[in-house]
């Protein structure tokens, strides 16, 4: 099989520092920021010129939390239920021949700094902290937007989103520029699609804290809040 060798232009600064917890696609939760930084080799000012006039950009980018070195034709995806299989390249999931991930996230702002030339401050990201970058293209909204798009098996999986309860005194714990981020991903269910116990304490690591919860039928109720 004929290799090739593509090269790591950026790392992602996200507040995720494990892959659990993540929203599944991007733009689910668009308070989520965060920081592309590019690799010293590639802090050339030029190669952005022109980029702060595009409101969105797509991220190409590796799974690098789930690379194996086997692949299976089909998958489970978490919106049905992680029981039923479909065909791997009818999926995003993240278990792919080339552990590839494609991304659409808002460009919030370009930065100049000091120690780490010009980032990218983007939000909605769906990118675990470090997560290597491959590429990184605008969104052209004429060719990259389809109104009458079909979502196939996604279009019939219903809604998800949980209601959720954070004690006051447990969210104030939490930087309260992190709140609506927090919110937002806990509404979106972190859990795999295969546990569904209400009597399990589940934890998620975002922003330097571990959030404890557990989920009874839709609703989510946050028990502990400690730093990681």
């Amino acid at each position: 099989m004929q290799e090739e060798t593509i090269q790591v232009i950026a790392r992602m600064h996200s507040d995720f520092a494990t892959k659990f917890g993540i929203p599944r696609q991007s733009g689910l939760v668009e308070e989520l920021k965060s920081t592309i930084v590019f690799e010293p080799e590639f802090r050339n000012p030029d190669a952005l010129r022109g980029i702060e006039g595009f409101s969105h950009l797509w991220i190409i980018w590796q799974f690098s939390g789930a690379v194996r070195q086997s692949w299976s034709p089909t998958v489970r995806p978490p919106r049905l239920g992680g029981n039923t299989r479909m065909g791997v390249f009818a999926t995003r999931s993240p278990f792919r021949p080339n552990h590839l991930g494609l991304s659409s996230v808002k460009l919030l702002g370009v930065e100049q700094t000091a120690q780490y030339g010009t980032v990218l401050h983007v939000g909605g990201a769906d990118l675990m902290d470090g997560t290597p970058i491959f590429d990184i293209k605008p969104y052209i909204a004429y060719g990259d937007c389809h109104p009458d798009a079909i979502g196939g098996f996604t279009d019939q999986a219903g809604e998800f989103l949980l209601e959720v309860d954070f004690p006051k005194n447990l969210l104030l714990k939490l930087p309260e520029e992190k709140w609506e981020a927090a919110m937002g991903v806990l509404r979106h269910d972190p859990r795999p699609s295969y546990q569904r116990s209400p009597d399990r304490v589940y934890g998620l690591t975002f922003a330097g804290f571990d959030i404890r919860f557990t989920v009874k039928d839709t609703l989510l109720t946050v028990v502990e809040v400690n730093k990681a």
